[in-house]
Parts: structure tokens; sequence; C-alpha cells
């Protein structure tokens, strides 16, 4: 392969890691705004005031797994990929850290959406929730640490 094409590949690296964590954000956001629409449902057929603010938190909490993605891609891998030789190391490190950052995002929607639905019931909690969508949120965090600092 020659190096012009060794380089385009290795770009698909970032693309990779950009991707598959905008498609866990996308999934976890999913998750956690349905489940935030039916929390605001049952709020109102119960003539309860609707928990906007911390609903509209679970929702949005998986977006930052996206900008870890592209952090790891403008960063790390479209650097890296400016050398032929790395195209490997790049399509790998941007494959399994996507698929890492987007796991993550995924279930930090899933806990999201538990945590609407219980705090729209209870109208308590919320700083616990907060905790539990901030461990899940570290694994991303690691991932592309790791990825900066390793890659």
């Amino acid at each position: 392969m020659d190096a012009a094409t060794s380089i385009a590949v290795g770009k698909i690296g970032g693309a990779l890691a950009l991707a598959l964590s905008a498609v866990g954000s996308g999934l976890g956001i999913g998750a956690a705004g349905a489940a935030a629409v039916g929390a605001w449902k049952k709020c109102f057929a119960q003539n309860k005031p609707a928990p906007f603010i911390q609903l509209a938190v679970c929702v949005g909490a998986p977006i930052t797994q996206t900008f870890y993605g592209m952090i790891v891609m403008t960063v790390k891998l479209l650097k890296m990929a400016s050398e032929p030789a790395n195209w490997p190391a790049c399509i790998g490190w941007g494959l399994f850290g996507g698929i890492a950052i987007g796991l993550s995002a995924w279930m930090q929607g899933k806990i999201a959406a538990a945590a609407a639905d219980a705090f729209a019931e209870t109208g308590q909690g919320f700083t616990n929730y907060l905790m539990a969508l901030g461990i899940i949120e570290s694994v991303a965090i690691f991932v592309m640490v790791f990825i900066l600092v390793f890659a």
C-alpha cells in the first residue's frame, strides 16, 4: 500500500472513534429521552409539577461521550494517521476506543432512564442518580485519557 493510501486508511480510525462514540450517545439519549417523556407524562397525569431541569440533565448526559470521541479523533488519531506505518494502530485504537466510549454512553443512557423514572416518581435522590451517571461517565473519560497517553 502506498503512503497516501496508508494515511487515508489510518484516518478511518479517527472516524471510527467519533462515529462509534456518537452511536452510543444516540442510543443512550434515546433511552433516557423516552424515559423522561414517560416520566413527564406521569407527572402531568397526576397533576404534579414535572421536573424539567433534572430530567433534561438525564437526557443530555450521554452526549458528552461524542465529545470524547471527537477529542480522540482530532488530538490523537488524525495526528497518528499522518505516518503511513501507523494505519493499523489507528484503526485498532479508533475501533476499540470508539466501542468502549460508545458503550459507556449507551449504558449511561440506561442509567439515566431509570434515574428519570425514579426522580419523577419520588422527587428525591437526584444527587445519588448523578453519582451513578458520573461513575459510568468515568469509563469513557478513562478510555479517552488512556488513548491520548498511550496510543
